[in-house]
C-alpha cells in the first residue's frame, strides 16, 4: 500500500540563498530511490523559511529503506546545514472509501 511522507522543514534565514541548490541535489537522489513514486516541494507563502516535502512511496518498507540509506555516509546530504530545527516526519496512509 502506498504511503505519504510529509517532511516539515524549518530553514535558517541565512540559508535561504543556498537552500534551492541543496534541496534540488538532495531531492534528485530521493526521486531516484527505489519505491519513490514522486514528491512535491511546498513553500509556505507567508514564511519563506518553512518548507514541506510531500513524498509518495510505494510502501512503508520502501520509505524505511530510504530513511535508513539517508542515515549512512553514502546517503548523507547537506540538508542538515540548512535547518534551524530538527525536521518533522509524519507518515500517512490513504483513507480508502471515505
Amino acid at each position: 500500500m502506498a504511503i505519504i511522507a510529509i517532511l516539515d522543514l524549518q530553514l535558517k534565514p541565512e540559508s535561504l540563498e543556498s537552500a534551492p541548490g541543496i534541496l534540488r541535489a538532495t531531492l534528485t537522489d530521493t526521486r531516484a530511490f527505489p519505491g519513490c513514486l514522486g514528491l512535491t516541494v511546498l513553500n509556505d507563502s507567508a514564511d519563506p523559511t518553512h518548507v514541506v516535502v510531500y513524498e509518495t512511496w510505494e510502501s512503508v518498507e520502501h520509505d524505511r529503506a530510504y530513511r535508513a540509506w539517508r542515515a549512512t555516509a553514502e546517503g548523507a546530504s547537506e540538508l542538515g546545514t540548512l535547518l534551524a530545527a530538527a525536521p518533522k516526519l509524519t507518515l500517512f496512509t490513504v483513507a480508502e472509501g471515505i
